[in-house]
């Protein structure tokens, strides 16, 4: 049965409790107790308008389209590495979208001393006019490369990160420095870890403790190496999603060791490095976005910074077009439903990953998210109480549009999105159909830790 038809299917279903394909587990959403807590602006993402030494933005950060679908992502806070060329426009962006900026710099080549030019120092130089719109900074926007050039190496990532702390406290006193920045995922350029980076002298101190994760990379820069690849059929298992929790275990303990008590902060992850896989536009990425976002808010990452807005082929535009991608159809959801405290909705299971927060501008409300990562099999859960579903579904998994409760999601002419309107659903049995990801809102469900 195609994805629409089991989701109009599973609604008639709904509206007998009690009837479903299998039966789930019982969940009382009124005793989910709080496990975390979300920074407001936890959903943000990159700008990406940096390419090389170039200032030049794929897009026009002035257009009122893209100002227009940004904003329904906010607040959120907009990473940009750019030269001070481009920061009036970026700061204009960000204030017309609810966004504060995290600003990412490019340490210039250098020298066999390891000096480089401009410095460290050097990075704020033009900024003081849009000082206060700059949450965070992070002094590379890619992490310094092992084996590269001269100095290029811990000790000059410490020194380099001393001065741009003075810097920054002079330039912007309420700016949070952050870093390593380390890329731990996959990754075809060899670069220093975390652990380097940190234990160097003098020892860098940061306020905000960072990482980069790319899960994979796509076919055109693993340099034959397979062990970098993920197929389409893998994009949804359980082994790909769950690459993260790894990485994020080393990230922990070195941000326990080296900054106790600072915040985590993934400040750019996407579906793979080197612009994204080929079906990194699809719907069946949204998968994987989706269970991280959850799953990272569940172990207490505090902001995930999404690459990107509009460019390369995991952006949540198309560069050229600006047509929403599937991913930007589910930020929005997240947005508008899932709420900064985080609670615990249990173990995920194969096959159903079962995450919970307080639900958005509801007084004890609940919300959950349910993803059924099976190409053919129902999930379903128990619920005492009626709510509103939204379910995302696509006809194909790799096509770049999605369904919301079976109807085509799509911006109206006049550039306003469209009403994204739930189906009621009476208590007892709640249906998740074959690849599918389902928000579910529990607005009277009573639950202490979420007034």
């Amino acid at each position: 049965m195609r994805p629409r038809a089991w989701v109009l299917f599973c609604v008639g279903l709904l509206a007998v409790p009690g009837v479903a394909e299998e039966s789930g587990r019982s969940l009382s959403p009124a005793k989910l107790r709080r496990v975390a807590t979300v920074d407001e602006r936890y959903q943000s993402y990159d700008l990406e308008i940096a390419d090389g030494a170039q200032a030049q933005p794929p897009v026009d950060l002035s257009s009122a389209p893209l100002r227009k679908l940004a904003a329904a992502l906010g607040p959120a806070y907009v990473r940009v590495g750019a030269t001070p060329k481009g920061w009036q426009g970026v700061a204009d962006f960000a204030r017309a979208v609810d966004a504060k900026i995290v600003a990412s710099f490019a340490v210039g080549a250098r020298d066999a001393a390891g000096g480089s030019a401009p410095g460290p120092a050097d990075k704020f130089a033009g900024l003081q006019p849009i000082a206060r719109q700059i949450a965070a900074a992070e002094l590379f926007d890619e992490p310094p490369a092992s084996g590269g050039a001269a100095g290029s190496d811990a000790a000059a990532f410490a020194r380099d990160v001393a001065a741009f702390r003075r810097s920054a406290r002079q330039t912007a006193p309420q700016l949070l420095v952050a870093g390593p920045g380390a890329e731990e995922g996959a990754s075809a350029v060899p670069a220093l870890h975390g652990e380097a980076l940190l234990d160097a002298e003098p020892k860098p101190v940061f306020d905000v403790f960072t990482y980069r994760y790319h899960g994979a990379v796509p076919p055109k820069c693993s340099h034959g190496d397979q062990a970098l690849l993920t197929s389409a059929d893998q994009a949804m298992s359980e082994e790909r999603l769950s690459r993260i929790d790894k990485v994020h275990a080393l990230q922990e303990s070195l941000r326990d060791r080296f900054a106790p008590g600072k915040p985590i902060w993934v400040t750019e992850t996407a579906d793979a490095a080197c612009g994204g896989n080929p079906w990194a536009s699809s719907f069946l990425d949204t998968f994987r976005y989706l269970d991280q976002l959850a799953r990272l808010a569940k172990r207490g990452v505090k902001v995930q910074v999404h690459d990107s807005l509009a460019a390369g082929e995991s952006g949540y535009l198309d560069a050229k077009t600006l047509a929403p991608r599937p991913k930007y159809w589910a930020a929005v959801l997240w947005r508008r439903l899932m709420g900064t405290a985080v609670l615990d909705a249990g173990p995920s299971r194969p096959g159903l990953h079962l995450y919970a927060h307080c639900l958005r501008g509801h007084r004890g409300g609940v919300v959950l998210l349910a993803i059924n990562n099976t190409r053919n099999q129902p999930e379903s859960i128990e619920l005492p109480i009626g709510a509103e579903r939204y379910t995302l579904s696509a006809r194909r998994l790799q096509e770049g549009r999605v369904d919301l409760n079976g109807l085509r999601l799509a911006p109206q002419a006049n550039g306003e999105l469209p009403q994204m309107r739930a189906i009621p659903t009476l208590p007892g049995t709640v249906v998740f159909v074959p690849a599918s990801i389902t928000f579910v809102a529990i607005a009277n469900a009573k639950n202490a830790a979420c007034r």
